[in-house]
């Protein structure tokens, strides 16, 4: 069964790393959100990218979910002893991935193409594709700031800000990646990662084509909620919901994708929703989402390839 994955950090991450064990590597396509994306000391980072390459290749960092694992910090320690930008963290062995992708960009290379050379080095099956080769960048609004670019709000503010709305500056003009409608089109099966709506999976449905593709799939298209008992498990998806006028529960969810999937996993705690998102048109199937094991992992990667409603 041929896959495609809507993918944005973590949580993608997290499910990457079951359907890679049921699915074999050669049939499952992952399409990446880079309005995370920053230049920063002059090298281009793709933090999505990234954290889906180490933890697919198991060499995330445990206790931090992002980053590699037995990472030190003595380059970051110089930049702060200058007065240089050190919110940000990168770590001593990460620098060198931010390092050769920049180099291959001054060359020429895509960034699709400097990916799949990323991937190859780490020895991964499966085709990881950037939304768009052209550059993106998901903007926020906070309250009494204005605009102000994702990192800043979710790094440098530790995501404490008031939102009123969020823009991907880039998108009127930027282009699918090669290869990205066509997994799209092919896939037997198409799965929205259970990563936040707003600025994880949104970013990737503003270029132009995505969209209109993943929707005339729609009966082929699951999602896995990441509001789980109206609250995410990591970082400000809820929020977001309700600061944006949404309600934040697995039905926000539902109401986000409605012309978009036709299947929602929802969390066993979230059961007695199952018929608002049944009202929405969306098939609800309940199992346990909560990726705290590779069995529960790989068991959530099994239903998303057996829900369909076609």
């Amino acid at each position: 069964m041929t896959v495609a994955v809507i993918c944005g950090g973590v949580g993608a991450a997290k499910l990457l790393t079951g359907l890679q064990r049921v699915v074999p590597p050669t049939e499952l396509v992952a399409i990446a959100n880079v309005g995370d994306d920053l230049e920063l000391h002059g090298l281009h980072v793709s933090p999505d990218l990234d954290t889906i390459t180490y933890t697919t290749a198991g060499a995330v960092s445990t206790e931090r979910g992002w980053g590699l694992e037995g990472e030190t910090w003595q380059a970051m320690e110089m930049v702060s002893l200058y007065g240089g930008v050190d919110w940000f963290s990168l770590g001593d062995r990460d620098l060198g991935t931010h390092l050769y992708r920049t180099h291959r960009l001054s060359q020429g290379a895509s960034l699709s193409e400097v990916t799949a050379q990323i991937v190859a080095a780490w020895g991964l099956g499966f085709q990881l594709l950037p939304a768009t080769d052209d550059r993106l960048r998901t903007m926020v609004t906070a309250v009494d700031e204005g605009e102000i670019t994702f990192q800043e709000y979710f790094v440098r503010r530790q995501h404490d800000v008031a939102v009123t709305a969020v823009r991907f500056d880039g998108a009127e003009t930027c282009k699918p990646a090669p290869g990205v409608i066509e997994a799209v089109e092919q896939a037997e099966r198409i799965v929205v990662a259970p990563s936040n709506p707003v600025v994880s999976i949104d970013p990737v449905l503003a270029v132009p084509g995505l969209r209109d593709a993943i929707a005339s799939r729609r009966d082929r298209v699951v999602a896995v909620s990441p509001i789980i008992g109206g609250k995410a498990l990591k970082g400000p998806a809820d929020r977001l919901l309700d600061e944006l006028g949404r309600e934040a529960s697995v039905v926000g969810v539902g109401q986000w994708y409605q012309d978009l999937v036709g299947t929602l996993l929802l969390d066993t705690v979230d059961a007695e929703h199952a018929p608002a998102v049944a009202d929405l048109g969306i098939t609800p199937v309940v199992t346990d989402t909560i990726m705290s094991d590779p069995v529960v992992t790989d068991e959530l990667a099994r239903r998303c390839l057996e829900t369909s409603t076609s």
